[in-house]
Order: structure tokens, then sequence, then C-alpha cells
């Protein structure tokens, strides 16, 4: 079974899954249903995960908080957690390529299918997708829209 709330935040009202081992998604107010599948859902905003994850959202959002402390459940395939699992190491305020991904995954010729992985990403903000940007430096793809994805970048270059 699995546990839902939502809160609202600076980039809309997102919504904050959870199994009882840990934080499955943080979906965006438009998300596409089928990005991320989730089946057995019921709102428990109570469940010690989901009010953890929006503690940590919000101070994220206050610029108090650089790293997230919380137990992380993805759902997908081995590809895709691995891809998840180098996202986590991009530090705060860094960006990182598709080609930085698939080398440090030890896939280099894998951009392209690093770039499907990161869009699939359950996990958004926490996970940190939107640390990833082209090869040129220019904002790519994002499923909580270019703008959220520069809103998170210039959060994250603020001096704290």
């Amino acid at each position: 079974m699995l546990h839902r709330t939502t809160i609202p935040s600076p980039v809309g009202t997102l919504t904050l899954v959870a199994s009882d081992m840990g934080l499955v998604a943080i979906l965006w107010p438009d998300d596409p249903p089928g990005r991320v599948r989730l089946a057995d859902v019921q709102d428990t905003p109570d469940h010690p995960v989901l009010t953890a994850t929006a503690v940590q959202l919000a101070e994220y959002f206050a610029g108090t908080r650089t790293t997230f402390d919380l137990p992380l459940a993805p759902i997908g395939t081995d590809f895709q957690r691995a891809v998840w699992r180098a996202l986590d190491a991009i530090p705060y305020g860094e960006t990182r390529s598709y080609a930085d991904i698939a080398r440090a995954i030890g896939r280099p010729s894998a951009s392209r299918a690093v770039g499907a992985a990161n869009g699939r990403n359950p996990i958004s903000i926490v996970t940190p997708c939107h640390r990833v940007i082209g090869a040129s430096g220019k904002l790519t793809g994002f499923a909580g829209g270019l703008a959220t994805k520069r809103l998170l970048l210039g959060l994250e270059s603020r001096d704290t």
C-alpha cells in the first residue's frame, strides 16, 4: 500500500507518495499519469515519511536545507535506479550533463538512455534531476517544466 498527501510549494501543489520503506514519488501539479506509475494509493497525510518529506522540502525552499535525509524507495528498472543514484551524488548548486551521468554509471555511450531515465525520476527535487543540463550548458526537458527547473537552479545558486 502506498500513502499520499499534497503540499503547497513555490512550484505549485506537490503530491508526495511513500511506502512503509520510504519516499516513492514527488509529483508535479500537471504530471502526466503515466510518467510515474503508482497503484493502490490512499490519502495518509500523517504518514511519517510524508511528514518528514514535507518538512525537508519546506526547508529546501526556504534556503536552509541543501541535502535531504529521507529513506528513498523509487520504483524503476536497475538502469533507472543506477541513474537516479548518480543524480543523488550531484552536489547542491552544481550541474552535470547527461554524458557526465552516463560516464558516472559506467555506460558512457548511454546519454540518451540517461535522459529517458532522468525524465522518469519519480522523486523530483530530492533526487535532483533538475541539476542535469545539456552538454552545451542549456536547460533541457524537465517534468516540472523549464520555468520550474530555472527556479530550482536559481534557488540553489543564491548565496546562503
